[in-house]
């Protein structure tokens, strides 16, 4: 469904392979194109790769393959030869016409746990059909008879019109029934493909770092987390991270913009690279309270990856980089920390935001919050956001030389954001959430990935 004129905030993602090329970063609330600014980059790939995931502004590649990964026999299904009645294309590849048994593990999802991301989704439809443009419908008839799918925020909006409003008419708390009747009487199952015809693509994840922080420096709290210094629209590219660790001219043009300050300065890397987080500040009387921390800017220099360079120095091998690997390695070389983190010239400026409701999401590049587990980041030139996608992958597990077997990961989500690294049409980026388990689950995801949209008949 049609995404807002204006960006996410930050949350998460560093994604892709630990390989060179195939992808780069993303944005959304957490540093996509040029660090989210709402979402982020996946974890993975931003630390590991010398592209960045979301903090920069490379040209945006080619639809490329990923490298060949394991796909379990959960995933694989052997897709069949479609005529061309049964196929429409995007400018990213193809979708092909499927049935609903073709759907790994469609029978076992507990379809309502994404019945709140959808609904969000759909009000944001609902109010694009509603806002007087009537060349909606025509767009959205134009591509069913050319045999494409109309990736326009209008014509998006006008094929959902119909479905949105059942799904408005059921109301918050629908049965387990009525979501599987909804979907599977007025949605059609469609396989996605790259123009090649590869079904096979890559998974890869992203998340929300909820940071513990001190409104002060303490003897534990020295990492501060800074606002855009005053001449940073004049001053371009500004310091690089290691000369605004030590120069005392940037250190002065920083002096009175500290927002917070942290006790790990992995925990700044990370929300750098993420492009947002939250901030948890625990009172003296023991009262917590959290804040958003939100993308404003940063100092337009390069991104390196700290991840390649950690490999290149022999600390492990490109199979086993991760986001928890490179935490380890700085917790068992605290001294050359500083070395690692100059490594990455690029610094990321941020605004404190308010945080009302700390169970909601940041919101992704469609305009509306995230979900957890329900959410995903796409290729909004294969897939257009709003749109329900059957996502058949595997759980992310840590790096081990006898790995055991994949466990299934087959579910329901929205395209609901997008990311500089989301390049390619079997492409997406998981969201998390937020909070330590959502950081390693997200550091490790690199999965085999097929994926199906569901589209209104």
């Amino acid at each position: 469904m049609p995404t807002s004129s204006s960006p996410a905030p930050s949350a998460s993602r560093i994604s892709s392979v630990m390989s060179s090329s195939s992808f780069r970063s993303r944005s959304v609330g957490l540093c996509r194109a040029t660090l989210r600014p709402r979402s982020g980059l996946s974890l993975a790939a931003a630390l590991i790769l010398g592209t960045l995931a979301g903090c920069g502004t490379p040209p945006r590649p080619t639809d490329s393959a990923p490298p060949p990964l394991e796909i379990p026999p959960s995933v694989q299904t052997p897709p069949p030869l479609a005529s061309d009645a049964e196929v429409r294309t995007t400018p990213r590849g193809r979708w092909v016409k499927a049935e609903w048994r073709d759907l790994p593990g469609w029978d076992q999802d507990t379809l309502t746990l994404a019945w709140p991301a959808l609904t969000k989704s759909c009000d944001k439809a609902l109010t694009a059909a509603n806002g007087g443009n009537t060349s909606g419908r025509g767009l959205a008839a134009a591509a069913v008879a050319t045999g494409t799918v109309g990736l326009s925020p209008f014509a998006v909006a006008s094929a959902w019109n119909a479905t949105c409003r059942e799904v408005r008419r059921i109301g918050p708390t629908p049965t387990e029934a009525q979501v599987r009747q909804l979907l599977q009487q007025r949605l059609q199952p469609w396989r996605i493909e790259s123009a090649e015809g590869r079904t096979d693509g890559l998974l890869t994840g992203y998340f929300e770092p909820l940071l513990e922080a001190s409104r002060t420096r303490t003897a534990r709290h020295t990492v501060p987390i800074h606002a855009m210094p005053a001449d940073l629209a004049s001053r371009k590219p500004w310091y690089t991270r290691g000369e605004i660790d030590s120069l005392p001219a940037a250190q002065a043009a920083l002096k009175g913009r500290e927002i917070a300050w942290l006790a790990d300065p992995m925990d700044l890397l990370l929300v750098q690279i993420q492009g947002s987080g939250r901030l948890a500040f625990t009172a003296p009387d023991g009262q917590r309270s959290i804040t958003r921390l939100a993308f404003a800017g940063h100092n337009d220099q390069p991104y390196q990856s700290v991840g390649r360079w950690l490999v290149e120095q022999g600390a492990f091998t490109l199979e086993q980089a991760s986001w928890p690997a490179i935490r380890q390695w700085a917790r068992q070389n605290p001294q050359r920390v500083k070395e690692m983190l100059a490594v990455n010239t690029r610094y990321v400026f941020f605004r404190e935001e308010p945080l009302p409701d700390p169970s909601v999401g940041a919101v992704g590049a469609q305009g509306v919050p995230l979900t957890p587990g329900r959410s995903i980041a796409v290729d909004k030139d294969s897939i257009p956001y709003g749109t329900p996608v059957w996502l058949a992958s595997t759980e992310p597990q840590p790096w081990s030389a006898t790995p055991p077997a994949p466990r299934p990961l087959q579910r329901l989500v929205v395209a609901q954001d997008t990311g500089s690294a989301i390049i390619g049409a079997v492409r997406a980026d998981y969201f998390w959430g937020w909070g330590d388990g959502a950081e390693d689950r997200a550091g490790r995801t690199k999965q085999p990935l097929r994926l199906w949209a569901l589209w209104p008949k």
